[in-house]
């Protein structure tokens, strides 16, 4: 064999050098699987199963709820014997029954409270913990620890500290006030409690929303002239809106449903009435006006769905950006 064999021949001008195979394109000669029957019945009963389940315990129940309260059903007979009444309900709720009004300001006290005291103070935890200081894992930990509690358990707890006879505050401070059974401290208590479990899941969101925001940006405020606060308030908490927003329609839902702690507390009365201890008391209480309770709780769900339809319209609405 020959040198001029062996060396590699010069491509003439009129070949085409052939284009090389995309990235993600298929080999011609790879047979795309197709879906067996096996497969097509996994698949169905993926699909099925989880939907099954939201249409039974979510759906289900929410239009029950919306249906039984145009109605007087006091929950004893068959579905038969149940009479329609109209907007009756809605009408002796807001007009004939008057612990609603009541709970509803209390249910508003309890939103302001959470969202003006509770929201700022997780978040300025989750700036200090944000900067890495020592023992951070401990103070995160320690912080986040009331939020894997209940409500309930939570009454139990600072029940130790508001007790009249033994409870750590009277001893502190000398008095004999009984916290939880004095109408005039007892709303004011029950939001404490409930501040301390909420600011820890506002400190977890607003960390893991901190973590995530670019630190050029930070360094280009610096650069500019701005402090650190400027640059938390101008640079940082805008790009973090995703997290304000679920933390507004979170706030919002825990002030409706506050129902734990004050049930635990006196059950809802003497000056801890919400609606949600309202609707048991109708609903499973002595009454057992169905459609009654029924009532308040629709209007529980079209007050919380409203900010529920908020973040989901600035959700797609970002979506449809990128």
């Amino acid at each position: 064999m020959t040198a001029q064999e062996i060396a590699p021949q010069p491509r003439r001008a009129d070949e085409r050098a052939e284009p090389a195979p995309a990235r993600n394109e298929r080999p011609r000669n790879q047979r795309v699987r197709k879906l067996t029957r096996a497969d097509l019945v996994v698949v169905s009963i993926m699909v099925a199963v989880p939907t099954l389940l939201i249409l039974v315990l979510v759906w289900f129940p929410a239009l029950a709820t919306v249906a039984l309260s145009f109605t007087n059903w006091n929950g004893i007979g068959s579905i038969s014997s149940i009479q329609g009444v109209g907007a009756t309900n809605y009408v002796n709720v807001t007009t004939n029954y008057p612990p609603f009004w009541p709970a509803l300001q209390h249910n508003l006290i309890w939103l302001a409270a959470l969202f003006l005291v509770a929201t700022p103070v997780g978040m300025f935890l989750a700036v200090l913990l944000d900067k890495e200081i020592r023992f951070s894992r401990f103070y995160q930990t320690a912080i986040y620890l009331p939020v894997v509690l209940s409500l309930a358990l939570v009454g139990f707890v600072w029940q130790l500290i508001y007790s009249r006879d033994q409870g750590l505050l009277n001893a502190v401070l000398g008095t004999q006030v009984d916290w939880y059974g004095d109408p005039r401290y007892n709303l004011w208590a029950a939001l404490v409690a409930a501040s301390w479990k909420h600011v820890g899941y506002i400190m977890l969101l607003y960390l893991a929303g901190l973590k995530a925001v670019d630190p050029s940006l930070r360094e280009a405020a610096m650069i500019d002239g701005a402090n650190e606060r400027q640059a938390f308030f101008r640079v940082v908490f805008p790009v973090m809106r995703p997290i304000n927003v679920i933390v507004l329609v979170i706030t919002v839902i825990e002030a409706l449903r506050a129902f734990d702690l004050v049930w635990v507390i006196n059950k809802g009365r003497n000056g801890l009435e919400t609606i949600a201890t309202l609707v048991t008391q109708n609903v499973v209480g002595e009454a057992s006006r169905i459609g009654f309770g029924s009532a308040m709780a629709t209007i529980m769900l079209l007050i919380s769905s409203v900010f529920v339809i908020i973040y989901l319209t600035i959700v797609m609405r970002e979506e449809k950006q990128k």
